[in-house]
């Protein structure tokens, strides 16, 4: 088959659901053992229960350097190898204005959004280098090129990610290890409800389709990316936009 990951280790984080769990499901169907790496264990045992095809539950705190590494560890343990990281893990923060916006929540959210992501990579890109194969893709967002209204810090943190993604990738382009970033517009999952009707609508609006996009169209784009047919792309941000972003 196109794409196949027959023989692979994947790791996908903010596995339990939306997004990562549609991706971890995908990479799982062609042919991946799968660590549903989440903060919340027993949901992400759940999900690998609906995944099946070996996939296995993995607790991680994205923003915690020391239980990063206890999760590469762990994998590593179990199935000896790590081909490809999935950084998905993320939280849309407080939905308000800059001036309403504290320290700390400003803090919070690039904690988990870019250190996180900087965290999974740093943890998991000696293991790529010494094999001279790896996968990493990143979940950033449409927001982090345009920049939302009331989400200063979301949309920082994704412009972060899709420039770290840039670097990295031409650190190790070189040694058979590939790096992109996708950027989805509005997609139907929990995170929503993490924002006001008015910001979602903002949002949406700006989509030429009209429409949310889906767990599964996103997964689709980041199993191209993980799978060793990528071979000849890195350092790019690749959107799943319904058109919103065409640059």
């Amino acid at each position: 088959m196109f794409f196949s990951l027959a023989g692979q280790t994947a790791i996908v984080t903010g596995a339990a659901t939306g997004i990562g769990e549609a991706t971890a499901a995908r990479l799982a169907r062609a042919g991946a053992i799968v660590a549903v790496a989440d903060l919340d264990e027993p949901a992400a045992a759940a999900a690998a229960a609906r995944i099946g095809g070996g996939a296995f539950a993995a607790l991680v705190d994205i923003a915690d350097a020391a239980s990063v590494g206890r999760l590469v560890a762990a994998v590593l343990d179990r199935a000896g190898r790590i081909d490809v990281l999935v950084n998905n893990a993320g939280i849309a923060g407080r939905a308000a204005p800059l001036w309403e916006q504290t320290g700390e929540d400003w803090s919070r959210t690039l904690a988990v959004n870019l250190t996180g992501v900087f965290h999974c990579c740093h943890a998991v890109i000696p293991h790529m280098r010494a094999r001279r194969y790896g996968r990493i893709v990143n979940v950033a967002s449409v927001a982090g090129k345009e920049g939302n209204p009331n989400m200063s810090a979301y949309s920082a943190s994704k412009a972060g990610v899709i420039a770290l993604t840039k670097s990295l990738a031409k650190e190790v382009a070189t040694e058979n290890i590939c790096v992109n970033s996708v950027t989805p517009a509005v997609i139907r999952t929990r995170i929503l409800d993490q924002l006001t009707p008015a910001q979602v609508d903002y949002m949406t609006e700006r989509i030429p389709m009209r429409r949310t996009g889906t767990v599964e169209e996103v997964a689709a784009v980041i199993h191209f990316l993980a799978s060793p047919d990528a071979s000849f792309v890195t350092g790019q941000c690749y959107d799943v936009s319904g058109g919103r972003a065409t640059y």
